[in-house]
């Protein structure tokens, strides 16, 4: 890094880099390095049209790039170990797209080596960075609607999806529940924490990733948390967290919100509104910086302890619904 700047590399220049790019020109002290692509013609494309400063035609030139600070491994999930551990191995701070892996062991794998290096890493678990996700957890922990009991979230896309899609397609780690249910389970988990119970039903594709997915959790406290998740239709895309004294409302779009609405037992509901440019990646990238520019190694907001038990979580759930990557 040099002074306050810190230069950033994108790892797999798709649709999610583009936007992530698109919002990190939103990041003060943000530095468009270096795009790397398995193709240096797309690597240049992305890179001409984002303002990088170069593009390089592997994975492994973008890792060895001595003027990249931190890479953003943007590609489907069954390559985010191979890419990020290419990144750790040789010295560069890495924030992963969710979820950091496919598996609890190979997210513990990334998470040791990242350690063992003494660098930077990251899942980007961006939701828990919003202002609004932030403000909310603040409100809930300082007891605004009292003890929590129930949380209901949902998170489905407009189907169906042809079978070469990635979101159908196993060996890219394809299905709902890995794409989108772990919006509604981030959630949970901010609220809640771990759960004592978990448990999952799933309509499968034909290629046997979960099309529509269904989980109860429970936890010790007396919470419940029902989640629903699909690439089969369109839900309202909303949540609530209801407690003793009250509710939270998130408005469609939960997981990127610039709003949400306080109902307090005896008073008027409040709005909380949290305007903002772009489409919400600025957040983490902006965290990623602060961390960076700090010394520290993971960030309290997306702790490396979180990405460990949401990953077990997950584990648990595909095990229930029978989808094997």
């Amino acid at each position: 890094m040099t002074g306050q700047k810190v230069r950033w590399g994108i790892l797999g220049p798709g649709g999610i880099a583009s936007a992530f790019a698109a919002d990190l020109k939103l990041v003060e002290g943000a530095e468009l390095a270096a795009v790397g692509s398995r193709s240096l013609a797309n690597a240049e494309a992305f890179a001409q049209e984002h303002g990088f400063a170069r593009a390089h035609g592997s994975y492994a030139e973008l890792a060895a790039d001595d003027d990249v600070d931190v890479v953003y491994v943007a590609t489907p999930h069954a390559f985010h170990l191979d890419a990020a551990m290419l990144c750790i191995e040789a010295g560069k701070a890495v924030l992963v797209e969710k979820p950091i892996t496919l598996d609890l062991p190979s997210a513990a794998l990334l998470l040791e080596a990242a350690h063992s290096r003494g660098v930077f890493l990251m899942e980007a678990m961006w939701m828990r960075l919003n202002p609004a996700i932030r403000k909310i957890a603040e409100l809930v922990s300082s007891g605004a609607i009292g003890a929590v009991s129930t949380i209901h979230a949902d998170f489905g896309l407009q189907g169906p999806f042809e079978a070469s899609h990635r979101l159908r397609d196993p060996k890219l780690g394809g299905g709902a529940l890995l794409d989108l249910g772990v919006y509604p389970i981030h959630l949970a988990h901010l609220i809640l924490g771990v759960p004592a119970s978990a448990q999952a039903w799933a309509h499968l594709t034909p290629e046997r990733v979960d099309e529509t997915t269904g989980i109860l959790l429970g936890y010790e406290g007396g919470g419940v948390a029902a989640l629903t998740c699909s690439i089969n239709g369109p839900s309202r895309n909303a949540a609530a967290i209801t407690g003793t004294g009250g509710r939270i409302d998130l408005p469609e779009g939960f997981f990127v919100p610039r709003s949400f609405v306080l109902n307090v037992d005896g008073k008027e509901p409040e709005t909380f509104e949290f305007p903002f440019e772009g489409k919400g990646y600025q957040f983490e990238a902006a965290e990623v910086q602060r961390c960076l520019l700090a010394g520290e190694l993971e960030s309290p907001l997306v702790p490396h302890s979180t990405t460990l038990e949401v990953m077990a979580l997950l584990d648990t759930l595909r095990e229930q619904v029978g989808v094997n990557y």
